[in-house]
């Protein structure tokens, strides 16, 4: 699914009233049709008290316009108008008109702190203020009326997006938003619903398909991919009837050091349950013969290190490369870890220490082959890029950094995002039990799994970090998000798979 930037589906209304031949209204009374329609189906006409907040712009014409489908429906509703400004949207007047025809209780004007009215928890309250064309905080007293909706603790419904929320630029830290419980967003999700200073205004969201020009939608170049199980099965190769382990690839995990040896085990396991054809753990000998003992499947070369990786001697042809959970950064690790990048030609994957090796020591950027993948968690980021003051900032240092050393970059998070120079794909698989120890350490095993059958790297990255959420989404459904455990997340790849077919099937 693309995600659009707000000045992309302000193009697209204009493209849509051109190709099907309809007036702005028209297509305001299709969307506020869809989204009362939708209310309707929850409320079935339920004897609650609806307060719609309507701002002067499109949102409130929307917002007017729900709220006569509600009234002509039976539904005790209250209308504000936010009067904020002296414009008003011609399609806002229009609806503004249409609803005097059907009460005559008009829309109360707010215009001062003042006029703010009280709001009970019992409440439902309908937010069409403000929608992707905001382009300044909202701050005085239309904040403290942003404030009383979201201390009221009534049930909240935003019109496609939180008034107060940007669609696609930074978040100013002074600008108050609406806390929505749940969030009616038309034709895609907006960039903002993903990232971790914003994603938590939306509450849960719906994406309604309002029927914009599907051509200019086709042809249109995202901010984002939004990738869904239906975006998974299109990535995901299936296996030839003759083949054989060697068709499939052989990952070398360089990993591990005393203490640390389970994220070698974990990373491994991965990678032999996402299907590499053979997997050989490289680790300080202190983990040897736990590997070996543990997992059958695995094949193992011990460093002439007893407690850490010393030195690498090993050809990296043949491999796949999965290089840094748990190997420590000293110089001796530091060392190991540079002869084995350029050693390797083909892109390799770097997680955790590997990551902050490569920050405390950035010459050795240029050894990294191109399109390796580095998958850091925000610290490792940090330590790599640099601070940012908002997440559009740690995504725009985020491609910078790719396009400058020619890498993908898995931003690990609630939806990790992978970026690859101008290209960026948000997972939607996942939940918060996989906030774990290890979680990290299997993401790597699966994507460098799929880099050893010959995914291209940046589909290895997408398709695995999918494979990974989707994972933790079954396991958690037996463990609950407090019992898993990244042993646990690994062991449910198979079954992810799986899924991809079966919920294929039944939309069949």
């Amino acid at each position: 699914m693309k995600i659009l930037t707000a000045a992309q589906l302000a193009e697209a209304d204009q493209a849509t009233l051109k190709s099907q031949n309809i007036s702005s209204i028209d297509l305001m009374e299709r969307v506020s049709t869809l989204v009362f329609n939708k209310i309707h189906e929850r409320l079935n006409g339920a004897p609650v008290q609806v307060k719609i907040f309507c701002g002067i712009g499109n949102n409130g014409g929307d917002g007017l316009a729900i709220a006569r489908h509600m009234i002509q429906h039976g539904y005790h509703v209250t209308t504000y108008v936010t009067n904020c400004s002296k414009k008003r949207s011609k399609d806002f007047l229009v609806n503004y008109d249409k609803i005097k025809e059907v009460t005559k209780d008009w829309p109360i004007l707010l215009d001062c702190e003042e006029d703010i009215p009280e709001i009970s928890p019992e409440d439902i309250v309908i937010d069409a203020i403000f929608g992707i064309g905001l382009n300044r905080p909202v701050q005085g007293w239309m904040a403290s009326l942003f404030n009383r909706i979201n201390d009221s603790g009534a049930f909240t419904v935003s019109i496609d997006m939180p008034s107060g929320l940007f669609s696609d630029t930074a978040q100013p830290a002074d600008s108050a938003v609406i806390q929505a419980d749940h969030t009616f967003t038309f034709n895609s999700p907006k960039l903002s619903f993903f990232l971790k200073d914003t994603g938590n205004y939306t509450g849960t969201f719906e994406v309604l398909n309002i029927g914009l020009d599907p051509t200019f939608i086709h042809q249109a170049d995202p901010a984002a991919m939004l990738i869904t199980s239906e975006s998974a099965q299109n990535i995901y190769r299936p296996r030839k009837k003759f083949s054989h382990k060697g068709d499939y690839g052989h990952v070398l995990v360089m990993a591990g050091s005393k203490g640390k040896i389970g994220a070698a085990l974990l990373a491994a396991t991965a990678a032999i349950n996402s299907g590499a054809g053979k997997v050989t753990a490289y680790v300080p000998s202190c983990g040897n013969d736990i590997l070996q003992s543990s997992v059958p499947e695995v094949m193992t070369i011990a460093d002439s290190g007893m407690d850490q990786l010393n030195d690498f001697k090993t050809d990296l042809e043949k491999y796949t490369l999965c290089i840094g959970p748990g190997i420590g950064t000293s110089d001796e690790v530091v060392s190991a870890f540079a002869k084995a990048i350029k050693l390797q030609s083909s892109p390799v994957l770097i997680d955790a220490d590997g990551i902050n090796i490569l920050a405390a020591n950035s010459e050795l950027l240029k050894d990294v082959p191109a399109k390796s993948i580095l998958t850091p968690h925000d610290g490792e980021l940090e330590r790599l890029l640099g601070s940012w003051d908002s997440s559009m900032e740690r995504l725009d240092k985020a491609r910078e950094f790719s396009k400058q050393h020619d890498v993908i970059l898995v931003l690990k998070g609630a939806h990790s995002i992978t970026i690859y120079k101008n290209h960026m794909y948000i997972n939607y698989s996942g939940n918060a039990g996989m906030a774990t120890a290890g979680s990290g350490d299997v993401l790597s095993g699966i994507i460098s799994s799929l880099m050893a059958q010959s995914y291209d790297p940046l589909m290895a990255a997408v398709f695995g970090t999918y494979i990974h959420g989707a994972s933790g989404d079954i396991a958690a459904q037996t463990y609950a998000h407090e019992g898993l455990r990244a042993g646990i997340i690994s062991n449910f790849v198979g079954p992810a798979i799986l899924q991809l077919f079966r919920q294929e099937k039944q939309q069949q």
